[in-house]
């Protein structure tokens, strides 16, 4: 297991590696120990991998606004997930930026129509923000719905609106 700690436009953030993939990613804090100590796991930063060293480079340019990074290409430690969890989590990555779909459509995507709370439960102990953009999940009826990282919603319109999507004023 491999962890480090980093800063972005977005505040600090943590992140866990596995041989099986990114475990783990909590961003948005006001200092290096939140970031830590908002990780479901407890850990000691290590200095990054490159690869790792590659994505905090990626996830930086993206909380400054620059690039169109969608990190399908970072593999995920899902190995926590139900089945239920991996499928709603696999469609949730397919959203592109300036994009949302409303729970209940991230739920039928998926595969399970009629289970946007359950979805809503899913996004809510999403372990991967930004690489799975729970962000782009919102309620029906146009309003944004919940966010469960730092600020908030606060925070959610930010990332909507770094993305250029419409969906920031709800």
């Amino acid at each position: 297991m491999q962890s480090c700690v980093f800063s972005t436009e977005l505040g600090w953030s943590a992140a866990i590696w596995t041989d099986a993939g990114l475990s783990e990613l909590k961003f948005g804090y006001p200092s290096p120990a939140a970031a830590l100590a908002g990780l479901t796991e407890p850990a000691n930063p290590t200095a990054p991998s490159p690869p790792a060293t590659r994505l905090i480079e990626r996830l930086q340019r993206f909380a400054q606004g620059r690039g169109n990074d969608d990190f399908l290409d970072i593999e995920l430690d899902t190995s926590q997930l139900t089945p239920f969890g991996r499928d709603v989590t696999t469609c949730c990555r397919e959203i592109a930026q300036g994009e949302t779909l409303t729970y209940g459509g991230l739920a039928a995507t998926a595969g399970y129509p009629g289970a946007a709370r359950a979805v809503g439960s899913v996004m809510r102990r999403n372990r991967w923000p930004l690489i799975v953009p729970c962000h782009r999940v919102v309620a029906a009826g146009g309003n944004l719905g919940g966010f469960s990282a730092p600020n908030g919603l606060d925070m959610k319109r930010r990332l909507l609106r770094l993305e250029g999507s419409e969906r920031v004023t709800m």
